[in-house]
């Protein structure tokens, strides 16, 4: 019969020790599977505690699958071991040295610069007007804070962005039209399901690959659609019968091309062909144009409600801030809040008041103005260290004017492949254009620099090794 010292229970409540010890025993393999427990009186008896304590061990043993029993038979062991040795469980009491117990997370690796992070500075956040706009919302709107957000997000905040996009962007918004949602990934999600499972979708190649793995995952189809010099080709979108084509006119990832408006047109006019047709207009960091004022959206000149707006304030603030929003044609939005009522707004309250008095109080506006002032000024270092560098002879610059990074076209003998891995060696991370292409031929020698995490001095040492690479 079993036996176990119940005045090793210490703190613990009899029938809790009492169900540790017999799995403990079930997971190292002391009992075997389909041996018989011990008949719950007996057992008392034997440890000298109440019946009621054996039967509360079983039970909760039962409940979590550590044992099973059999009318008129009693109760027997569980097979929980698996067959696989690599994969055996282990007792959870089981002592353990510190070093076993310590769990392995990747190590943050160090670079003299990366390029290929694309992350705002995180210096530049507006940490003290954040926190005390914060403070002021916790005082002054609890209630709301504690009042459930329609699915669609708090109205505050989606009039605050129908403001913003009408005094930045000349857009003309109503806010029933906007959808808020916890980052871009959230509102892929749900316009394939407001869409249809059955459409196909189309992205550019090359394009932001999460796009296009967001909608495999979702099990539908997705085609890949060659770029030209102005754009995704339309000849292509006719003869992939694409339904909804997701594309970037304002900023294009990775190339950095902005498309001409003949295009946008073009674009408009197929759209228009069917009712099932849809654009998909993602401006992730239309914020950033350095020269000019920022292009028009395409959603600002379609007249048949055919354009699907997306935005976020990744960029502008930190991508951590988890707020997107996506601004609806009429006839969809009425869809969405119609069919789409019992979804529950993924971002919290808290944030999505905080954020909407950030832009209402003017601070957005002021922010973005100062981004785009230290970013430009980020930019034009980076591109003067390359002119005055050796490697200025063997690089061409291309799309430097919107947008945080640009194409580095190298005169050089390596592959992209080759090129990258010495650049790494060196400590310096960059990433090769022909990565983002998927079905199209790739073009070759032209790099992606993102220079929106670099700091001067990582630039200069990062420039002095490329060039260094380049000479090889």
């Amino acid at each position: 019969m079993l036996s176990y010292d119940i005045s090793k229970a210490g703190d613990d409540t009899l029938y809790h020790f009492l169900y540790r010890s017999i799995k403990d025993d079930i997971l190292s393999g002391r009992l075997e599977a389909d041996a018989k427990l011990p008949s719950k009186r007996p057992f008392a008896n034997a440890l000298g505690v109440s019946v009621v304590t054996v039967e509360n061990a079983y039970e909760q043993l039962l409940a979590e699958g550590f044992i099973y029993s059999l009318p008129r038979k009693g109760f027997f062991v569980a097979a929980i071991q698996s067959k696989n040795p690599q994969i055996q469980p282990k007792p959870i009491h089981a002592k353990q040295s510190r070093e076993s117990q310590r769990v392995e997370t990747p190590k943050a690796l160090h670079y003299i610069a990366d390029f290929v992070n694309n992350q705002v500075d995180a210096s530049t956040f507006p940490f003290s007007t954040w926190a005390k706009i914060t403070r002021k919302v916790l005082c002054e709107q609890q209630n709301e804070l504690l009042t459930r957000s329609p699915n669609s997000g708090v109205l505050a905040l989606r009039k605050a962005i129908a403001k913003m996009l009408l005094e930045f962007r000349g857009m003309h918004v109503d806010p029933e039209q906007i959808v808020i949602g916890a980052g871009t990934d959230c509102l892929y999600t749900w316009l394939v399901q407001l869409l249809g499972f059955d459409k196909k979708y189309g992205v550019e190649d090359p394009g932001y690959s999460k796009i296009s793995k967001i909608y495999q995952k979702l099990n539908v189809v997705c085609n890949f659609i060659p770029l030209d010099e102005h754009g995704v080709r339309i000849n292509q979108l006719e003869e992939t019968c694409t339904d909804v084509v997701h594309l970037s006119p304002s900023h294009h990832f990775p190339t950095g091309k902005v498309m001409p408006v003949s295009r946008r047109y073009e674009l408009l006019s197929w759209a228009s062909k069917s009712s099932n047709r849809y654009i998909v207009e993602d401006e992730y960091d239309s914020e950033f144009r350095m020269v000019g004022r920022p292009i028009p959206a395409l959603q600002n000149i379609d007249v048949q409600d055919k354009t699907i707006y997306i935005n976020s304030f990744s960029k502008t603030l930190a991508s951590t801030v988890r707020v997107g929003y996506m601004i609806l044609p009429k006839p969809l939005a009425q869809k969405f809040h119609k069919e789409f009522s019992f979804y529950t707004c993924t971002v919290s309250n808290l944030e999505q008041y905080v954020l909407a008095k950030f832009i209402s109080g003017g601070h957005y506006e002021k922010h973005i103005n100062r981004m785009r002032n230290f970013y430009r000024h980020r930019r034009d270092t980076l591109l003067d260290i390359i002119r005055r560098s050796p490697l200025h002879d063997r690089v061409e610059i291309a799309e430097q004017d919107a947008g945080l990074h640009f194409i580095l076209k190298v005169k050089t003998t390596l592959s992209d492949e080759e090129f990258c891995n010495r650049a790494l060696e060196k400590g310096v991370r960059i990433g090769a254009l022909s990565d983002y292409y998927t079905m199209a031929e790739p073009s070759q020698h032209e790099f992606i620099i993102n220079y929106s995490s670099v700091p001067e001095k990582q630039m200069k040492k990062a420039v002095l090794l490329l060039e260094k690479i380049v000479k090889c």
